[in-house]
C-alpha cells in the first residue's frame, strides 16, 4: 500500500476522550471509498488504523483528510502520535478496509448505528450520501458511554435539523445531570421502531459486543445478511 507524508493543519478535541486530526493533502493524491481507514503514525513510526471521518469529496475539494482520534483525558493519543499538534508530519498508509459506503444504495432507508469513535466512518458515509444526492431516509442512532462523548454531534444535529436525517442518541454509562435523552444499550425494540421495514441498508460500527448485538438484533427483525455491513474497533 502507498505511504504519504502529510503535514498536521490542526488536532483539536471534540470530546473529552476525542480529537479530530486535520491532514493537508497539499496536493497528494489519497483516492479512498466513503467508510475506510487509514494508517497512521509519527513519520517514520509504527502506525496503527484510523477510520477517515471525512468523505471522498472533502479530499478532493477541501484537500484534507479527516479522523477521529480516541485519546486519554490528557488529550494523548498514543505513542504513534505523540506530541501531534500543527505542523508535525504523518505518516499515512492506505486506504485499508472493506467496511465502505456501496456505490449504489437502492433501498429508501439507511440506518447508520455507532458507538464512541465508531461514528468516524458513519460521518464520513453520512457525508458521501449527501454528495452524491440519496434522496432516502437516513437515520443515525448513536451511543456513547457519556453524554459528553458524543463526537460530531452539533453537526449531526444540524442535519436533522435541516432534514438530512433521524438522529437517535442514548447513554450507556454516566449521563451528567443535565441529561434527559435516552439511556442504556440500543435494544431490538428500539431499533424496530427506527426502521420502515426489512429492506433497510444498516451500517454499524463500534465495539465489538455493540456490533454483535446489532447485527444479531437486526437479523432477527427481519434484515438480511446481505443489508448489514459491520465494523469492529
Amino acid at each position: 500500500m502507498p505511504v504519504v507524508a502529510l503535514t498536521v493543519r490542526r488536532f483539536h478535541r471534540v470530546t473529552p476522550r476525542s480529537r479530530i486530526l486535520t491532514l493537508e493533502l497539499a496536493g497528494v493524491s489519497f483516492p479512498f471509498a466513503a467508510g475506510q481507514a487509514a494508517l497512521l503514525g509519527l513519520n517514520g513510526r509504527l502506525r496503527k488504523p484510523y477510520s477517515m471521518a471525512g468523505a471522498p469529496e472533502d479530499a478532493a475539494l477541501g484537500g484534507v483528510l479527516e479522523f477521529l482520534i480516541g485519546t486519554d483525558p490528557t488529550g494523548a493519543g498514543g505513542d504513534h502520535l505523540a506530541g501531534v499538534r500543527g505542523g508535525t508530519v504523518i505518516d499515512v498508509e492506505g486506504p485499508v478496509g472493506s467496511f465502505r459506503f456501496p456505490r449504489r444504495v437502492h433501498e429508501a432507508q439507511i440506518l447508520f448505528v455507532a458507538g464512541g469513535t465508531g461514528i468516524a466512518p458513519v460521518r464520513s458515509m453520512i457525508r458521501h450520501a449527501l454528495a452524491m444526492g440519496y434522496g432516502g431516509r437516513m437515520t443515525v442512532a448513536y451511543s456513547a458511554r457519556s453524554d459528553r462523548e458524543f463526537a460530531v454531534l452539533p453537526e449531526l444535529r444540524r442535519l436533522a435539523r435541516d432534514g438530512h436525517l433521524d438522529l437517535a442518541l442514548t447513554v450507556t454509562r454516566d449521563p451528567s445531570p443535565r441529561w434527559r435523552g435516552e439511556r442504556g444499550r440500543f435494544t431490538a425494540a428500539r431499533l424496530g421502531s427506527l426502521l420502515d421495514g426489512p429492506a433497510t441498508m444498516c451500517f454499524a460500527c463500534g465495539p465489538r459486543g455493540l456490533v454483535d448485538g446489532v447485527a444479531a438484533m437486526l437479523g432477527s427483525l427481519g434484515i438480511s445478511r446481505k443489508r448489514i455491513r459491520v465494523e469492529t474497533r
